[in-house]
């Protein structure tokens, strides 16, 4: 039903069967909304958040977006984790309404004392909703003033419309018709569903010792040995070390290097072919140790203030205990056999997909059961395998009982798949999801993709940019050489919160195994891969300085306040993020090969440099910049510092700096 002042079509608001809308813990969000009345009265609007128990915090007063459009908005941002709730309010604003029509009738001497006598009026009714200490007795002089008969009608009119007192109004406006909308949920999650550096590595490979002539037998590297890798991985600036599947895996239709159909009888086989008589998902592979070696890996990189992310697979090998226990949890097909994993042209001949529709319930219990043993060996992240793969339902109860009992507990998805599924399995409880920025390298396709994560979509789908992965050796990585490796870290980290690269992507390890392939050549799915982390040419520099940025700057750990500035080349890209007094500017030559110049046209407004000690829900409108105004950057690679106005001449050299990372402040005077 439309309240006495219509309040329609209130964002963020997910079309999903009642599912909330996301935010995180501190995080700024954007409420929106239709809001007008009949005749030419002026009207205001309000967003009222209310936590998890119900309780209001100060409202905060929303703007019209643009004039004319009946759009408003205001920003704020939920203090505490759990389910809150967001209300817009409209209401008839009579204060300002008499304010209007008497700026108009006064100099015209149009019925000066009845209006003079109703603003008066409306004064003592709005200083009974300001607070003593707020300006109360100032409200109150107002309306003294305009029935001081023995002053003009223009000087009583003038001393109760100044600044200070529209100020106080502001905050504590005399409110008539009030029209709420219905209350819209909102999840809030602690930080780290929002923001995080990732970076994924194979425990069998750190520490394994290779004979290239593949005539002794590889040695596995353990969890142990493992767990030497966590400090260098901590000292580049990672918040997540993600490893691939850590469970016993399968003997039969076992891969051999490069994916090939035949296995020797040492060859290690694909981690994501899971299970054999070691046991299956709540096992560990016993080349890597115990489950108390794993618990010894979760502590090492807690104290390293890194959290460990693993990777849950839904699949099973044949040889998985499940195969034998539960046939029912699998597809047969014609010929009495199990029908293994497709994805054509590719075949994984080594796993065994499961099937959900025969006994549903079965398989969401024991989901529950996998999940819940590795939390209680301190695992709250999950990385989970093609969840499109997989009934959108399932995940919705799956995640909406972990949610209920863990709230803490954040699943990623790794989700290449078409747009619909991907924004599905956001709004029923995924947190995170791969995206397809590892194919996005233009300029004009980075733009359009960015402003769609960035906009509507980040309410229920959170991008995590990982620029590499064992399955995606993109082409831009390998035929751009060092510089595209450079390029695609700096985009990734400073465009998403979350980023992540795969170990060896230091290395700028860009061999695929076949001309137009996107797999890796020796692809470390099939094989131990130990690398010698101690060479000069690495990228970690880089990575270290991209990391520290990015926890040095709020405005990076955001989404929602991505900018884009316009610039004259196709091939420089710049784009602005800013948070409270943090501003952040980056300009970016997406060319690996060659040398690129271009004028910068920024848009000041957008750089968002509003009074820095204002909280960012409390904050306004940006702050307006007149044509001369100009800012101070200083490239945080570089430490160069420059002055720029609206208009700005840059030269990026792919192989020299690729990038500018600029912070920016307000020029002083």
């Amino acid at each position: 039903m439309i309240g006495r002042i219509p309040v329609l079509d209130v964002s963020p608001r997910v079309d999903c069967a009642g599912h909330p809308a996301k935010s995180v813990v501190g995080e700024p969000f954007e409420v929106s909304a239709t809001v007008f009345r009949e005749g030419h009265d002026t009207i205001g609007a309000n967003v009222v958040l209310r936590d998890p128990k119900g309780r209001p915090g100060p409202w905060t007063p929303m703007r019209e977006l643009a004039p004319g459009t009946d759009r408003w908005g205001a920003w704020v941002a939920a203090t505490a984790t759990g389910v809150w709730t967001y209300t817009v309010e409209a209401w008839a604003d009579p204060v300002a309404t008499w304010r209007h029509h008497a700026e108009i009738k006064i100099p015209a001497g149009i019925d000066t004392a009845l209006v003079l006598e109703e603003g008066a009026l409306l004064l003592d009714r709005a200083a009974a909703g300001v607070p003593k200490r707020e300006g109360r007795s100032l409200v109150l002089a107002a309306a003294a003033t305009l029935r001081k008969s023995e002053l003009p009608p223009a000087v009583r009119l003038k001393r109760a419309v100044d600044e200070q007192l529209l100020r106080i109004l502001a905050r504590h406006p005399l409110r008539e018709l009030v029209s709420a909308s219905r209350p819209a949920a909102l999840r809030v999650d602690r930080q780290r569903a929002l923001y995080g550096s990732w970076y994924e590595f194979f425990p069998r490979s750190e520490g394994a010792v290779v004979d290239p002539e593949r005539v002794k037998p590889p040695v596995s590297g353990t969890l142990r040995t493992a767990a030497l890798r966590l400090p260098a991985v901590a000292a580049m600036g990672f918040d997540v070390v993600y490893l691939p599947p850590v469970h016993p895996i399968g003997r039969a239709y076992r891969k051999g290097p490069n994916n090939s159909l035949e296995a020797g009888p040492h060859d290690v086989g694909s981690p994501w072919a899971i299970g054999s008589p070691e046991g299956g998902h709540e096992a560990i592979h016993p080349d890597l140790g115990t489950l108390d070696d794993f618990d010894a890996f979760v502590a090492r990189a807690r104290e390293l203030e890194l959290e460990v992310a693993l990777d849950f697979a839904l699949q099973c090998s044949p040889d998985h205990p499940w195969v034998e226990k539960h046939p029912d949890w699998f597809t047969t097909r014609a010929d009495g056999t199990i029908a293994y994993a497709e994805n054509p042209p590719k075949k994984y001949q080594d796993i065994y997909p499961v099937n959900f529709d025969l006994d549903f319930d079965g398989l969401v219990a024991e989901t529950l059961r996998l999940l819940r043993h590795w939390m209680k060996h301190g695992v709250r992240i999950f990385r989970v395998d093609n969840p499109h793969t997989k009934p959108v339902v399932f995940w919705e109860k799956v995640l909406g009982e972990i949610a209920r009992t863990d709230p803490d507990v954040v699943f990623l998805a790794e989700a290449f798949t078409r747009p619909a599924m991907m924004h599905t399995l956001g709004k029923v409880g995924f947190h995170q999801s791969y995206t397809y920025f590892t194919w996005r390298n233009g300029k004009q396709e980075l733009t359009e993709y960015l402003t769609e994560l960035s906009g509507a979509a980040a309410a229920w789908m959170r991008p995590n940019f990982f620029a590499n992965t064992p399955d995606i050796l993109p082409a831009f990585l390998q035929h751009g050489g060092r510089p595209a490796f450079a390029i695609r870290a700096v985009l990734a980290a400073t465009l998403a919160p979350s980023y992540g690269v795969y170990a060896g992507y230091e290395l700028c390890e860009n061999a695929a195994v076949h001309p137009g392939s996107e797999e890796y050549l020796d692809s470390e799915k099939y094989q131990l891969r130990p690398r010698d982390w101690d060479r000069p040419d690495t990228l970690a520099p880089l990575l270290t300085t991209l990391n520290r940025l990015r926890r040095e700057h709020p405005a990076l750990q955001l989404l929602r306040n991505l900018r884009f500035h316009a610039t004259d080349s196709d091939q420089i890209l710049a784009y602005s993020k800013s948070s409270g007094a943090d501003t952040v500017l980056t300009v970016v030559n997406l060319d690996p090969h060659h040398v690129h110049e271009a004028t910068v046209s920024l848009d000041l407004e957008a750089l968002d440099l509003r009074t820095p000690d204002l909280d960012p829900a409390e904050r306004g409108a940006p702050e307006a910049h007149g044509p001369g105004d100009a800012i101070d950057v200083e490239d945080q690679l570089t430490g160069a510092r420059y002055r720029w106005g609206r208009h700005n001449y840059v030269r990026l050299d792919p192989h020299d700096q690729p990038a500018h990372i600029f912070s920016v402040r307000r020029a002083a005077l």
